[in-house]
């Protein structure tokens, strides 16, 4: 196993997991049973109308922030606020309501860190932490908490966020580094449920059409992650409950690629993924471990 490996190997599941849900994104699991029986392939599709392989704001919003991290070696609140500003003026495919509002927000004032607000508790910080796990992999844990608050309070300035966040980072900062699942189970995701018991997801029943609020999506990610044994598993259990399903795959595909490495994901999902997507997210994976390990 090498730390890189596994890197490109979540930076390709985040945009796998994308991909994948993307079709079913918004539907019942009913619904995907009746038109798809078992949804396991990249087709595009969906309610955006996508082409197989191609990605959303996940994915995008991911490459947006690595590449404002490489442009300064390090994570930064306000070169982060600026990238995801110049994303939406690219007019992409997708974008979250609280997303828009607060970079909308910024372009007002110049202050990259919205405010605090209960009510900004959906998934759209969460899903594009990996860049800050990777650029900051063997860092201090307080040096790690600030870097992931500083790109996630451009958007989403909300405890429960930042929990979900935190707890993402540091479970894949642990499993590039060869931590099992029950090592990722009881020092990460049990703690979490315990600080917030909102979070609670082995007590409540399988989470089927999760929302875009975050809690709905950490329930269904990690009952997905932690109840399959393999990568295709994780992804086809987790996008096959429907709801914000590119969400939801992006990052269980992020969690099971930085556990599982490159071998375990299945090359018809990568021939099918978007080249240059695919290129960027391997760019940058093997970059961001780089800044790293300096």
């Amino acid at each position: 196993m090498t730390t890189t490996n596994h890197a490109t190997a979540a930076y390709l599941g985040l945009a796998i997991g994308d991909a994948l849900g993307s079709t079913v994104e918004f539907m019942t699991p009913r619904e995907i049973a009746a038109k798809y029986g078992c949804h396991d392939k990249l087709i595009g599709g969906g309610w955006l109308h996508l082409k197989p392989g191609q990605v959303t704001d996940d994915t995008t919003m991911s490459l947006a922030l690595g590449t404002s991290i490489l442009a300064l070696g390090k994570v930064d609140a306000l070169a982060a606020a600026q990238a995801f500003d110049d994303w939406m003026r690219a007019k992409p495919v997708d974008i979250g309501n609280t997303v828009r509002r607060n970079l909308l927000q910024f372009r007002k004032t110049g202050n990259p860190e919205a405010p605090y607000s209960d009510h900004d508790a959906g998934n759209g910080a969460a899903m594009r932490v990996l860049p800050v796990a990777l650029a900051t992999v063997g860092q201090a844990e307080a040096v790690v908490r600030a870097a992931c608050r500083a790109q996630a309070h451009t958007t989403h300035h909300c405890k429960l966020s930042d929990a979900a966040c935190e707890c993402l980072i540091l479970m894949v900062q642990a499993a590039l580094l060869g931590a099992d699942k029950n090592h990722l189970l009881h020092t990460y995701a049990h703690p979490l449920a315990a600080q917030h018991p909102e979070f609670k997801f082995r007590a409540t029943k399988q989470s089927s059409n999760p929302s875009g609020y975050i809690v709905d999506t950490i329930q269904a990610v990690f009952q997905s992650f932690f109840d399959t044994d393999d990568f295709r598993s994780c992804l086809i259990d987790v996008v096959n409950r429907g709801g914000d399903a590119d969400t939801t795959g992006a990052i269980a595909g992020m969690l099971a690629g930085a556990t599982y490495g490159l071998e375990e994901i299945p090359d018809a999902w990568l021939k099918v993924l978007n080249t240059q997507t695919r290129q960027s997210c391997e760019m940058q994976a093997a970059s961001l471990i780089q800044i790293a390990q300096r």
